[in-house]
């Protein structure tokens, strides 16, 4: 009874610290280069470059690579398929991402000192990112089976969704009710092709898809982009 005591007296004041297991893996092999499937895919990595909200590169980014699991690609290769003969091509912004790379997130969180680039939170309190769901410990994109994304045309031309990637604001939403006509169509030709390929999307960003029948849906890779 007095070790028990003990133990719960070091927990209680952070003298010991418990460390919970967590289904980590940095096995690249149920992975594939995205250009490697679909030819004519366009690239803007963000966390490979300073134009995110951070400001900088981020932790794990050594290269504007895009992977996913071999599972998700062939469905994404599908939506592409979809969209390219509606006249669009796919523009890539993130796929895989590093657990470090969340872990660079929260770091960035918690450091009042690093404003990064403002214009991607215009009207929260960078505090709030977190708790307000915009940012997660743990991402989606850590299982490799998540893409952010938009349409451009053929010819490389813009295609106007109504906002821009990773802008943490509610114009991010889906359904946001101020959107023009045009861009709403934009929208939903979009996700309509990421649902009819097998992905489901999310509330909070237009852009964001995940494959439903995802190969690791409890395991988050570590494995750096390059």
């Amino acid at each position: 009874m007095k070790k028990f005591i003990y133990v719960l007296f070091l927990l209680a004041f952070g003298l010991v610290q418990v460390s919970y297991a967590e289904n980590i893996s940095y096995d690249k092999s149920g992975f594939e280069k995205v250009y490697n499937v679909i030819d004519d895919a366009v690239y803007d990595m963000r966390y490979y470059s300073a134009n995110n909200f951070t400001g900088k590169r981020i932790n794990g980014y050594n290269a504007p690579i895009a992977y996913m699991t071999k599972e998700s690609l062939t469905a994404l290769s599908k939506a592409a398929e979809d969209l390219r003969l509606q006249g669009y091509r796919i523009l890539i912004w993130d796929t895989y991402r590093p657990q470090k790379a969340v872990n660079n997130f929260v770091e960035w969180i918690n450091n009042p000192d690093d404003i990064g680039d403002k214009s991607f939170y215009p009207n929260l309190n960078k505090k709030d990112l977190l708790k307000g769901g915009y940012i997660a410990a743990k991402s989606g994109h850590t299982r490799g089976s998540t893409v952010d994304m938009t349409l451009i045309k053929k010819d490389g031309s813009f295609v106007d969704m109504g906002g821009t990637f990773d802008l943490f604001s509610e114009i991010s939403h889906p359904d946001y009710k101020k959107l023009t006509l045009k861009q709403k169509r934009n929208r939903n030709i979009l996700r309509k092709a990421m649902l009819k390929a097998g992905f489901v999307g999310i509330d909070s960003e237009w852009w964001h898809f995940t494959y439903k029948n995802e190969p690791y849906p409890n395991t988050y890779f570590d494995f750096d982009v390059e």
